[in-house]
């Protein structure tokens, strides 16, 4: 995934952000709310993914290929530390 297609994919998260603070601001049904926000939180999530394989097919590949063993733990601790941080949200 290209920077282009990522910042193309948040805009439209943002276009919808927009939209779910106009629902509240018009009071309108907290279900609906909801399921927009759920909407918002998905594609985030989706963005999230496909910037983490990205990282995981460039970054983190050349860092375990290198000779630079500090390197090597250095990313895999990113790694780790980006799961553990998804656990608790």
């Amino acid at each position: 995934m290209d920077n282009k297609d990522t910042l193309r994919r948040l805009k439209t998260v943002e276009g919808h952000l927009r939209g779910i603070i106009k629902m509240v601001e018009e009071d309108v049904y907290c279900i609906d709310v909801i399921r927009q926000i759920q909407a918002v939180e998905a594609a985030l999530n989706k963005v999230s993914t496909n910037i983490l394989d990205n990282h995981l097919h460039s970054c983190v590949i050349t860092a375990i290929e290198g000779q630079d063993k500090t390197e090597r733990e250095r990313v895999l601790k990113e790694i780790t530390e980006v799961f553990e941080m998804s656990t608790k949200v």
